[in-house]
């Protein structure tokens, strides 16, 4: 038998992702098969499809930073999950495909109740913004924050969370998608023709607690000019090259080091994943529960078959999308 993914044949524009076809084998000693029902495409996937960020896949590889899917088989010593679960996995790469091999120590149980669309949005997007908020600087009601780049998958789910743990709330997004942060709870900014730093001080002259920037470049530096002292500024945008990715962790300690009372984190979820996979494996399930009650609710801007991954990449590098661009089964559109 044979099953399809779509790869990343060389660097380039969506144009260079091509549909291939793959013996489909039995599952090794330790390792799960799975239909893949849905995985995200986000910016990570186009910066590594460009050659522009650090650590990215060699080519030709298959995109793909997570995963949720039925197991369709399971090696020896699998005992943790069984034929038909429904399962989750962070992977870094391989989501475009019909089918995924993976170890069985990646995978996290997901409930039959959710739909498969909203709930893989929740595997990186909405798990990076909760361990932000909860475990890189641990929030607490009434603090006051800004969002760079609060209109995407991760600013979306940074909106959504915020708003549950009770923060005061702003975002930077173009005017077209003001209306999508007021409704999740900010106080929209335009990046075109605001300077956010100003806007902050008119109104919180003191400065504010926390920036989540997930543009980079010089929109880290404005952020810590928004800060409090005492604040912190969490950059969760990916290094772009190996120079940039040195310059990033240079000012990150050059401004701990200073006596202005700012502090700067970086948060990347791969990084941590591959150090210690727990707090990822504790942190999901609390997400999947608040998907279950209500209390969060995916923004996706669009569905696409799996197989129809350039056009879903198109999509995001058009800047247009406002949260998660999703390609699943067909059935699930």
């Amino acid at each position: 038998m044979k099953y399809k993914s779509v790869i990343a044949t060389r660097k380039g524009s969506p144009k260079v992702l091509k549909i291939v076809e793959n013996d489909l084998r039995e599952p090794l000693a330790g390792e799960v098969r799975i239909k893949i029902l849905a995985t995200c495409v986000g910016r990570t996937d186009i910066g590594y499809r460009k050659g522009e960020l650090s650590f990215a896949p060699k080519m030709p590889f298959v995109p793909g930073y997570e995963i949720l899917g039925v197991v369709d088989a399971v090696g020896k010593g699998v005992t943790n999950v069984a034929v038909g679960d429904r399962v989750a996995a962070l992977t870094g790469h391989g989501g475009y495909s019909e089918y995924i091999y993976l170890g069985k120590e990646h995978l996290v149980h997901v409930p039959a109740t959710l739909d498969s669309a909203e709930a893989v949005t929740l595997i990186l997007n909405y798990v990076s913004a909760y361990q932000m908020l909860h475990r890189s600087v641990q929030v607490k009601a009434g603090d006051k924050v800004l969002i760079i780049g609060a209109s995407g998958g991760v600013g979306t789910a940074l909106l959504q969370l915020g708003k549950l743990a009770n923060l005061s709330m702003y975002g930077t997004a173009s005017p077209s998608k003001h209306s999508v942060l007021t409704k999740l709870g900010a106080i929209p900014i335009d990046y075109h023709t605001q300077d956010f730093v100003n806007v902050i001080h008119q109104v919180e002259p003191d400065g504010i607690d926390f920036v989540f920037d997930g543009m980079g470049g010089d929109y880290a530096e404005r952020g810590l000019a928004a800060l409090r002292r005492g604040g912190t500024l969490v950059e969760y945008a990916p290094s772009t090259g190996l120079f940039a990715l040195l310059r990033g962790l240079a000012k990150l300690a050059l401004v701990n080091l200073l006596p202005n009372g700012k502090s700067v984190k970086s948060y990347g979820a791969s990084a941590l994943y591959r150090m210690d996979k727990r707090p990822f494996m504790d942190d999901l399930p609390v997400l999947f529960k608040l998907l279950e009650e209500g209390k969060i609710k995916p923004v996706i801007a669009k569905k696409f078959p799996i197989l129809e991954a350039a056009k879903a990449n198109e999509l995001l590098e058009s800047g247009q999308v406002i949260g998660n661009v999703v390609l699943s089964e067909p059935e699930l559109r």
